[in-house]
Order: C-alpha cells, then sequence, then structure tokens
C-alpha cells in the first residue's frame, strides 16, 4: 500500500471513499498478495533427459498411452515415473479402466485364472477383400498367448487340431472359455473333454463373460492389424507371430502388476534412484513389426 500510495494523490481520494470501502480494499488487496506469496510451487521437473525418453516412447509408439509408457519406464529401465507425470509431458489422458468386482462371471475367472484358457477367432480382410479367421488361445492367468493360426475356412476339425497344438500332455489347465459360435461344436467340446479341458461356454450376448480374451483382440488390432494390410495367409500369419513374441516377452501388462507374461530370463538392476539409470547402464531399443512398436532394456555401458 506503501508504493501504491506513491504513485497518485491519495490524500485527495479519501475525500470520496468512505473509510468502510478504504479499509475493504486494503484488506483485498492483501487476501490478493498473501495468495501470490504462498502460492504453490508444485514439485521439481523430472530431467530432461528423461523427458526426452518420454516424448521418444510416444513418438515412436503411436498406439500406447500415458500408463503404458510409465510401465515400460518401470519394468525395463528401472525409472518410476508415474502414469499422471507422463500424460504431464505427453498432453494425453486416457480413460481408466477399472474391474467390475459385482461381475460373477469376473469372479470366477479369477478364482480359476491360473488353470483356464479362453480362445476367439478374430476376422481380418486382406489386401484382395477376402476374409481370414484368427484363432488365438490365452492363458487367463498370465496372459500369455499359448497358440495362434490363421485359417480362410476354419472347421470343426481344424479348430481341435489347434488345441491339440496348444495343449500338450501333462497341462495343468481344467477350464476352457469359448462363445457359441457354431465352429465350436460338440465334437470340438467331446475333443477337449478328452484332452482334460471342461469347456465353459459363455452366455447370450454376453461378451464380458470372456472379457480377458476380448481385450486380447483389441490389443491385437490396436496395435497390429489396424497397421497392417494382409496379403495372403502367410503374410498374416508371420505378422500375428512376430506381435504375439511381443505380447509375450515384451509387452508390459498392467493386470500382472506390471509384468510380462513370459519374464525376461536376465535379471533387471537394482536401481536405487527415481528418475535416473543405473550406473554403468545404458537403453537400447529393438524394433517390432517393422518399426511400428519398440522395445526398450538396459545393457552395460562399456569400460
Amino acid at each position: 500500500m506503501l508504493i501504491l500510495g506513491r504513485m497518485f494523490s491519495w490524500r485527495g481520494a479519501l475525500v470520496t471513499v468512505q473509510p468502510d470501502t478504504f479499509i475493504r480494499w486494503h484488506r483485498k488487496g492483501f487476501r490478493l498478495f498473501w495468495r501470490w506469496k504462498s502460492r504453490p510451487l508444485g514439485r521439481p521437473q523430472i530431467p530432461r533427459d528423461l523427458r526426452r525418453l518420454i516424448c521418444e516412447m510416444a513418438a515412436e509408439n503411436p498406439t500406447w498411452g500415458e500408463e503404458r509408457i510409465a510401465n515400460e519406464l518401470n519394468l525395463k529401465l528401472t525409472i518410476r515415473v508415474s502414469p499422471r507425470t507422463v500424460g504431464k509431458y505427453l498432453h494425453r489422458n486416457g480413460p481408466v479402466r477399472t474391474p467390475d468386482p459385482k461381475q460373477r462371471w469376473l469372479t470366477l475367472v479369477r478364482n480359476h485364472a491360473k488353470v483356464t484358457i479362453a480362445c476367439d477367432f478374430f476376422v481380418v480382410i486382406t489386401a484382395t477383400f477376402r476374409t481370414l479367421y484368427v484363432l488365438v488361445v490365452m492363458e487367463i492367468g498370465s496372459r500369455r498367448i499359448l497358440h495362434h493360426n490363421v485359417a480362410a475356412h476354419p472347421t470343426a476339425e481344424w479348430t481341435l487340431q489347434q488345441f491339440r497344438e496348444a495343449l500338450p500332455g501333462g497341462h495343468l489347465y481344467r477350464f476352457l472359455i469359448h462363445d457359441r459360435d457354431s465352429i465350436f461344436s460338440e465334437h470340438v467340446d467331446q475333443g477337449l473333454a478328452d484332452l482334460g479341458v471342461r469347456v465353459l461356454r459363455t452366455p447370450v450376448r454376453a461378451p464380458k463373460a470372456n472379457s480377458v480374451c476380448e481385450r486380447l483382440g483389441g490389443s491385437l488390432r490396436r496395435e497390429c492389424l489396424d497397421f497392417l494390410i494382409p496379403f495372403n495367409e502367410r503374410h498374416l500369419q508371420m505378422a500375428v507371430r512376430n506381435w504375439a513374441i511381443h505380447y509375450n516377452r515384451g509387452r508390459p501388462h498392467s493386470a500382472l502388476g506390471p509384468g510380462l507374461p513370459e519374464p525376461a530370463p536376465y535379471q533387471v538392476p537394482s536401481n536405487q534412484q527415481r528418475h535416473s539409470l543405473p550406473v554403468g547402464y545404458r537403453v537400447v531399443k529393438r524394433s517390432v513389426l517393422g518399426g511400428l512398436h519398440h522395445e526398450y532394456g538396459l545393457v552395460k555401458e562399456a569400460a
């Protein structure tokens, strides 16, 4: 107020302003001054090289979201950054998916996840507008893809043969979830029973009953098929095989903690620093599907 008082003739203003008004102005000015002085400064920014790495991951992997990048940094590079912090630098916000605890079927699947597998068919259109079908068999507990194959005209016998290849002798699986497609005939279900697996057919018009496999199909489309125009069965089979390897060994899964369905045989070095790489290591990357995705890891720097 002393500084403001020197900027204009306040004595003349007091002639036309009541004392209560002047006091109210003073209090309002002090509130604004105190709000500015006590403004929150926030957390310090993460290092510039880490911000650059986050932006590179987002630019090189257009289908990745903030949670996926945070999991990649935490699981592969031992750098702990929250998805919210990643989103701050990417200016991207994705919906948070939370499981519904009231789903009875979901509770059943969770309680038997380690001995339950699921399967489904996904339709793909080739460059010549030919319809192909991708069969995927996955393990619910680990999210691991056990088997996949492509066919133009799948039959019940062909489908049963795929299950024979996916379920070798001595397996520990007890349940298999599939929908009510006509290809899953009684012959197929009987063949699965001979393999020691009990079939759980999903209810009519209830895709959530096979939600894990349905989500796998969504990931397959968003991360592979939406960016690919297959020429024939062989081309599609090769692309799905490469993506399945990436899905099992290089793609972090939030439902696993995050984790990998098939963890790497080597041990990720421990890191006490939150926003920096372990001492003596550098980041390496490997292209997947021609650069559509990338896998990141740590290697020791040369002495």
